[in-house]
């Protein structure tokens, strides 16, 4: 059995980068944590394209004009979506995730998971750089990863 695995070296992939201003302070230190990473692992500045977006909502959006253009290698989506007294949030962050995973099996290219969903404004904070770590450094080294996999 062989088993076929991507590797951790960005140099010479391109990467867009989807970001929600929406809950601005969480999804600005997702980023940063995101464009770290990015860097770490040998991307180029001039090989990352940062779009940014209203909200979660339009995360999709922007993602698929990424998704559909041959010089990216992945998509990172970076957002937050917090949990407020309605289900409004339930029904933003399964349309979001639902429309991210279309985009990315139906054209292969990797679209990587960066959207919190947590309960509290200080979970999410926990989650963008706190002591749970960086979601958006967690998703980009995803992204490298399989545009490695798969490019």
């Amino acid at each position: 059995m062989q088993i076929k695995e991507g590797s951790l070296s960005g140099q010479g992939k391109r990467f867009a980068i989807v970001v929600s201003r929406y809950n601005e302070i969480i999804t600005e230190r997702l980023l940063e944590g995101a464009l770290k990473t990015l860097r770490r692992y040998g991307v180029q500045e001039e090989d990352i394209e940062v779009a940014s977006v209203p909200g979660a909502w339009e995360i999709p959006a922007a993602a698929a004009r990424y998704v559909n253009d041959k010089q990216w290698h992945a998509v990172i989506c970076l957002g937050a979506v917090l949990q407020g007294e309605t289900s409004h949030a339930d029904h933003i962050s399964s349309a979001v995730c639902s429309a991210l995973m279309g985009l990315m099996t139906g054209t292969g290219k990797p679209v990587a998971l960066g959207v919190l969903t947590n309960a509290t404004f200080e979970q999410a904070l926990e989650r963008a750089g706190g002591k749970l770590g960086n979601k958006g450094s967690e998703a980009a080294l995803s992204a490298i990863e399989m545009a490695s996999l798969l490019g």
